[in-house]
């Protein structure tokens, strides 16, 4: 931590320097009678104004650095990590990247942290020097190196060599008096990055299925993740909007609404419409071709079929922006035909480089280490999916200017997407080591009921008695029903205004569903099952809403409002003497470092996990502790220990930006 404070300070006395530096500089000028104003960047031609802008810049950046500074939640596990990382470059200082290992401790017996590296350095010893040394000595020397600190109470020695590691009360104290000033902040990550997230991405003319919740739900967390620590985010739509099957369906709009180009036709069902269309394109050769040389006056850009893909576009985008308007998501889109002008020059350019093959008329891609080549150009002189995936690649990275690029994608297409991202390395798009590229992949959903599920590879996928995919807006309905069902089972109609139960409903019926997939693993199938996610028992966002709103409902019981509580958050010292209170105070500030873990690799079921645990530690202090005192006799207040009050605040306040980064909207009410 020492580190990065001493980086964060001689930042802000370079900047500092330099201002100094160019406010003499104007001063000199001003003597010369070269003072001059410009109102843009573009105006900016003399010499004195261009100092004034680019001091007016730094200014600002100075205020943004120190405001960062003192208002980022500190990440207790990398601080320790500085720490420890300082120590052992001490005791060790010829030792190359040694390893540097610190978890939160399982048990209060052993600390707050284990630093367990002497194990590792050891081992290393041994292979590299053919030194034996006992990892308990080794832990002797990184203590002993261990450089003065505000956060680390004391270090014991335990078994072989674990460094247990004990937290100064009131440095946590004091974390926690700044996150219920502050407010949750992002933890401080270093310079702000471009991600480009593709995600959701469902057909035209396809109504959005079971199959379409996680890319959702997964997609629009993880945005919401990246842009709380401050990143600039592109929210794509990847819509399957171009491409053959629009000639057959513009065919059948003919035929069916021959005056499509002066009425609206009123498509209603475009499911069924879709199905009528395939059938014909099946089974009548005459309609076939025409579905053909629709295509064919499509991509010329031939104006009245034009209207009539957009015409069949605007009746699923109005489907779509149903489901979206529910789940509450936010999305751009850029479908397969914001590419096809780019598509020549991609094939143009692997041309150019050697890396195109003809196979029977096609013209192939081979990359190394993929057995399947991609097929940028089919024999017909056609583009593929392949060729729009390496155009929307190529946009991203070298127009978007994206460092970080993620695809929210099923596991089915991991290997086509490895082997596009592998193309665009290849030909140099971009450096792995500078930007990311990464897949992140998700399993299916599975039927609960027998009769729902369908044999596919030995797994059963979601699907209706008649073999269809379940329809995601009918899913979503039935979670309504179900959600209101359950609230007034539990008779709370009873005390709710009309507003507060359909707000409850809205809350537990998208919450839960959001949570029941975000819960799991993404990398794995998981079973769907409306018990079990609402259930308010267990690791469920039933039981979280309602933890939640019991823990807001204490303050307010106590006659105590945010006023009275940001008050006593500037005043109060947050007493952390019962173990509970420990406890709970130390969970509540791993929060930066579970978003750290998941901006890492993806995987948003470790902030499921941690709110669960938040949770469930919250209960355990509150039946240890009291927050308000009451006479047993009247029933009335005769102490406010305020200090827990402000643990339960702060409590709150971090589940509720971990239920707003998992896209869950709480209640007050419940």
């Amino acid at each position: 931590m020492e580190a990065r404070v001493a980086q964060s300070a001689a930042r802000l006395a370079r900047q500092e320097n330099e201002i100094k530096l160019l406010t003499a500089e104007i001063e000199r000028l001003k003597n010369f009678g070269c003072l001059g104003v410009s109102p843009s960047l573009e105006g900016l031609r003399d010499e004195n104004a261009k100092l004034k802008y680019r001091l007016n810049f730094l200014k600002k950046s100075l205020q943004e650095e120190r405001s960062k500074s003192t208002k980022s939640m500190i990440n207790i596990n990398s601080c320790l990590q500085e720490i420890f990382g300082a120590a052992i470059q001490a005791a060790y200082p010829d030792l190359e990247n040694p390893p540097l290992v610190v978890t939160p401790s399982q048990q209060p017996k052993f600390g707050d942290y284990q630093c367990n590296s002497a194990m590792g350095i050891s081992q290393i010893l041994l292979k590299t020097r053919e030194q034996k040394v006992s990892p308990r000595e080794i832990a002797e020397k990184i203590v002993k190196s261990i450089p003065a600190n505000e956060c680390i109470e004391k270090v014991e020695i335990a078994g072989p060599g674990f460094i247990n590691v004990h937290l100064r009360k009131d440095f946590v104290s004091k974390q926690l008096s700044s996150l219920l000033i502050n407010g949750v902040q992002p933890p401080a990550i270093g310079k702000r990055k471009k991600v480009v997230v593709d995600f959701s991405s469902p057909n035209i003319a396809k109504e959005m299925h079971v199959g379409h919740l996680r890319s959702t739900i997964i997609g629009e967390s993880m945005c919401r993740l990246f842009e709380f620590v401050g990143y600039d985010v592109l929210r794509l739509n990847h819509l399957g909007d171009w491409g053959t099957q629009f000639g057959m369906l513009i065919a059948h709009l003919q035929d069916k609404f021959p005056d499509y180009l002066s009425v609206s036709p009123p498509i209603g069902d475009l499911q069924a419409f879709y199905k009528e269309s395939k059938q014909r394109f099946d089974t009548e050769e005459e309609f076939k071709k025409r579905a053909y040389q629709c295509v064919v006056l499509l991509q010329s850009k031939n104006p009245d079929f034009i209207k009539a893909w957009n015409l069949i576009c605007d009746v699923s985008r109005r489907e779509f922006q149903k489901i979206y308007n529910c789940l509450d998501i936010t999305l751009i889109e850029r479908g397969e035909s914001f590419y096809h002008e780019m598509m020549k020059d991609i094939v143009k350019e692997f041309e150019d480089k050697g890396f195109v093959q003809v196979d029977d008329g096609r013209k192939v891609v081979f990359v190394p280490g993929f057995p399947v080549p991609l097929t940028i150009m089919k024999s017909d002189g056609g583009f593929t999916y392949d060729t729009s995936d390496l155009a929307a690649l190529k946009h991203r990275l070298c127009e978007e200017k994206g460092d970080i690029l993620i695809y929210v994608v099923d596991s089915g297409q991991s290997v086509h997407l490895q082997t596009v991202f592998a193309a665009g390395q290849m030909i140099g798009w971009y450096d792995p080591k500078v930007t990311r590229v990464a897949h992140a992949a998700f399993g299916v959903v599975l039927g609960e009921d027998k009769w729902s599920f369908w044999l596919c590879v030995f797994r059963k996928k979601f699907k209706t008695r008649s073999g269809d995919t379940v329809r995601l807006i009918d899913l979503l309905e039935e979670g309504l029903k179900r959600a209101m069902d359950k609230l007034k089972d539990k008779e709370r109609d009873k005390v709710l205004t009309p507003e507060e139960l359909k707000a409850a409903q809205t809350s537990v019926a998208f919450g839960c569903i959001k949570y029941a997939d975000l819960s799991h693993n993404r990398l794995n199938d998981y079973v769907f099952s409306f018990d079990k996610m609402l259930d308010d028992r267990g690791n469920t966002a039933a039981y979280l809403l309602y933890a939640f709103t019991r823990i807001r409902a204490i303050a307010r019981l106590a006659n105590i409002d945010e006023q009275m509580l940001q008050k006593a958050a500037r005043e109060e010292v947050l007493v952390l003497d019962h173990e509970k209170e420990w406890k709970l105070g130390k969970c509540i500030l791993r929060f930066p470092e579970i978003l750290q873990k998941i901006l890492e690799d993806l995987l948003l079921h470790t902030l499921c996990d941690y709110l669960y645990e938040l949770a469930t530690t919250f209960t355990e202090f509150y039946d240890s502790c009291y927050c308000v005192e009451k006479d047993r006799q009247t029933g009335q207040i005769v102490k406010v220990n305020m200090w827990r009050l402000l643990l339960c605040e702060a409590t709150a306040t971090v589940m509720a930006k971990g239920f707003d980064i998992l896209g869950i909207k709480p209640v007050q009410r419940m």
